[in-house]
């Protein structure tokens, strides 16, 4: 789908004049978009409609800010920018972000934690692809209490919808009474991966919480809340992980 930008923001961007410049332009009646006269308020695809200031056409390109965000998403949250039903989404959670951006894979409605959302493609498709190898940490408790047997099923793959899942890293944190903590570590993206991995060795996921994706923590990021990734972040993200091990230190 093309992504629209506000005709004066595209006009500013590719040097035409200053955004406040270009809405007079607008307002003046001399900036076409496909043969018609346009008015404040339009939109326009950056690379397909035909934009003309004058006789002269606009060609530079408008790139918009690449933006890299965290979310805390809390449980009841749906994973997607709109919904049909009128649930709460994870649009509702950035309105205040004026790129369009989007979530890179998904957590279930039932799920929390770390999310990032991204208008870089490239940036989401390295996170997304299994061949990346890109570690995706999660704070498990389950019921009843774990055995060594179904750690052992959990970290050498579990078959489910049909494909045997790739092997994990499993941690039991605690141990109480009637339930377990754990900390598993995947590299695959499977929808609601872990619940139906539990479930096949007769563990029930009471709560599910994502604590990391690749080297950077979610940390005291708190639920709902949303931050913009540093640079330094970014990168770590973008570089690709040392084959030689199993698993990235998290």
């Amino acid at each position: 789908m093309a992504q629209l930008i506000r005709l004066q923001k595209m006009l500013a961007d590719c040097g035409v004049a200053s955004r406040r410049k270009s809405e007079e332009l607008i307002r003046a009646g001399r900036v076409k978009v496909n043969g018609r006269v346009a008015q404040i308020g339009d939109k326009v695809d950056p690379v397909n409609d035909k934009v003309y200031v004058g006789k002269r056409r606009v060609t530079g390109t408008a790139r918009p800010q690449l933006r890299y965000i965290m979310l805390n998403k809390p449980r009841g949250v749906l994973t997607t920018m709109s919904d049909e039903k009128g649930r709460k989404c994870v649009a509702d959670l950035i309105k205040d972000i004026p790129e369009r951006v989007y979530p890179i894979g998904r957590l279930d409605r039932d799920s929390e934690g770390m999310l990032l959302l991204t208008n870089d493609g490239a940036f989401a498709n390295h996170i997304m692809h299994p061949k990346k190898h890109v570690n995706k940490v999660y704070r498990v408790t389950v019921r009843p209490n774990i055995n060594d047997e179904q750690v052992t099923k959990l970290e050498n793959g579990i078959v489910i919808d049909g494909r045997k899942t790739a092997p994990a890293q499993v941690r039991v944190v605690t141990r109480e009474e009637g339930r377990s903590v754990l900390e598993v570590v995947i590299r695959e993206g499977r929808n609601r991966q872990i619940r139906k991995m539990c479930d096949a060795v007769g563990l029930e996921v009471a709560r599910l919480k994502r604590i990391a994706i690749g080297s950077v923590k979610l940390g005291g990021l708190k639920s709902g809340m949303y931050r913009d990734l540093t640079d330094f972040e970014v990168k770590k993200l973008s570089a690709d992980p040392n084959p030689n091990k199993l698993f990235a230190e998290v």
